[in-house]
C-alpha cells in the first residue's frame, strides 16, 4: 500500500509518519502545499491512501482536486470543530482531529484496510461535494475559542482572562485554574471539556491531570521513564509531567 501525506506543518507531518510506521505503513511521500501537491500528482502515480491535511500554506487542500482528479482513498486531518465536520459525515469521508490520537489513526487506517481490497486501492473515484465541504468550513463556522472564565469568590464574581492562567489541573474530582499570582480558583467544568473549549495550539493536556499554555513553560526537564517535566513559574504544589505517550506530541507542539 502507497501512502502520502499532505500537511502543511513539517513536524506534525514528521509526527504522523512515525504513528504510521507503528501500523506497519510506509509513507512515500510528504508535501505541504496546494503548489508542489498539484506538480506532484501531474507527474507521479497516484498513491493508495492520502491523509491530508485541509489549511494547507497557500490555500485550501481543496483546490488540489480543481487541478487534479485524485485516484486515491482520503482521511482529512483537520483541527475544525464538530459542527464543521458534518461535511465530512454527508460526504463519506474519513477524518482525523489534531492533535492525532493513535487509537483513532489505528482505527482509520483499519477502516480502510477493510472497505477496500488491496487489488482496487489505487483505482478509486471520489464521487465528493468538495464545494460543499468548502462552504461549511468557511468562515461563519470557524470555531471561537474560549477566553475567559468566571469564578465564585465568596459572594463576589471575577473574571479570568487566559492570559492569566499558568495552568488548569484537576484535584480531588475538581478543576481548577492557577494564575501566574499564585492562585487557584475552582471552575465548574472538566479537563476533557476545556480541551474542546481551548485554542490547543496555545494549551497542550501534558497528562490527565494537567493543561497548560505554551506562555507558562519556564522550563523543561528530563524525567525518568521517558518523560518530561515541566517546570511552571508558581505552581508547586505537585510535578507537572508529561506523559510517555503525549512526549511526541507534546515536542512537535512546541515546534
Amino acid at each position: 500500500m502507497t501512502t502520502l501525506i499532505i500537511e502543511d506543518e513539517k513536524p506534525a507531518a514528521r509526527l504522523l509518519q512515525r504513528k504510521l510506521e507503528k501500523l506497519d505503513i510506509a509513507v512515500a511521500t510528504m508535501l505541504h502545499s496546494v503548489e508542489e501537491s498539484i506538480h506532484w500528482f501531474s507527474n507521479n502515480k497516484h498513491p493508495d491512501l492520502i491523509f491530508l491535511d485541509i489549511q494547507l500554506s497557500d490555500g485550501l487542500s481543496f483546490e488540489i482536486f480543481e487541478k487534479i482528479n485524485i485516484q486515491s482513498a482520503i482521511i482529512f486531518t483537520t483541527a475544525y470543530d464538530e459542527y464543521a465536520l458534518k461535511a465530512f459525515k454527508l460526504n463519506s469521508i474519513d477524518y482525523l482531529l489534531k492533535p492525532i490520537d493513535e487509537d483513532d489513526l489505528e482505527v482509520a487506517v483499519t477502516k480502510f484496510r477493510t472497505r477496500i481490497p488491496k487489488a482496487d486501492s489505487g483505482n478509486q473515484n471520489l464521487q465528493l461535494d468538495f464545494e460543499q465541504i468548502r462552504q461549511m468550513l468557511s468562515n461563519p463556522f470557524e470555531k471561537s475559542y474560549k477566553k475567559r472564565f468566571t469564578v465564585k469568590i465568596g459572594q463576589h464574581l471575577k473574571v479570568i482572562t487566559t492570559d492569566e492562567i499558568e495552568c488548569f489541573f484537576s484535584e480531588n474530582k475538581g478543576t481548577y485554574i492557577h494564575t501566574f499570582d499564585n492562585r487557584n480558583y475552582l471552575i465548574d467544568t472538566t479537563l476533557e471539556v476545556l480541551e474542546q473549549e481551548l485554542d490547543m495550539k496555545d494549551f497542550f493536556r501534558v497528562s490527565r491531570k494537567f493543561i497548560v499554555p505554551l506562555t507558562a513553560i519556564k522550563e523543561i526537564q528530563v524525567y525518568t521513564n521517558s518523560r518530561l517535566k515541566v517546570i511552571l513559574p508558581t505552581y508547586k504544589e505537585d510535578e507537572v509531567i508529561v506523559s510517555r505517550e503525549k512526549v511526541q506530541d507534546f515536542k512537535a507542539w512546541l515546534e
